[in-house]
């Protein structure tokens, strides 16, 4: 019999598993999707879920959770002009918890729902699919393409000259 540890690695040793909260979740976006752009482009939303429930032959409302949703990347930018406040949505993701010290020096935790997928929720009304256009890079023309190669080799030469000297 091989011990599990014998394995070789990415083949099933126990730290090459996975474990990780992936849920689905439904609702409506509570807040306006808050875009940041940059290296790390994000954009992050309020996901309100109220369950509903029958008591006495009447449809109550529960309590409704709210969870922090946060996207990367394509996503972002494709849920920051899709989605707006009050519409019903669908989220899949993963649950981590978000800690930082406030103001009185206490640690404070949150639940954030890292998207992977954001649509709209379909059995409540329609949407229309549009495909992102990618962005196509601009032509350069031979001067300034020129004019480019000429600057990054003065700098390459200040830089070795600034080390030699």
């Amino acid at each position: 019999m091989v011990h599990p540890d014998a394995v070789a690695p990415g083949r099933g040793r126990r730290e090459d598993r996975a474990v990780d909260a992936f849920v689905t979740m439904n609702g409506w976006v509570g807040t306006d999707v808050q875009a940041y752009d940059g290296p790390s482009a994000f954009a992050t939303f309020r996901l309100g879920a109220t369950p509903r429930f029958r008591r006495n032959g009447d449809w109550v409302d529960g309590p409704t959770n709210w969870i922090s949703v946060r996207c990367y990347r394509s996503l972002a930018e494709n849920v920051a002009g899709s989605v707006r406040k009050g519409e019903p949505v669908v989220v899949t993701g993963r649950l981590r918890t978000s800690s930082w010290t406030d103001q009185s020096g206490e640690t404070r935790d949150r639940l954030v729902l890292e998207a992977s997928v954001v649509g709209h929720d379909l059995s409540l009304g329609t949407t229309t699919f549009r495909r992102t256009e990618k962005s196509v890079p601009e032509e350069v023309s031979e001067d300034e393409r020129e004019a480019m190669i000429s600057s990054m080799e003065q700098r390459q030469a200040a830089e070795v000259t600034a080390v030699a000297g």
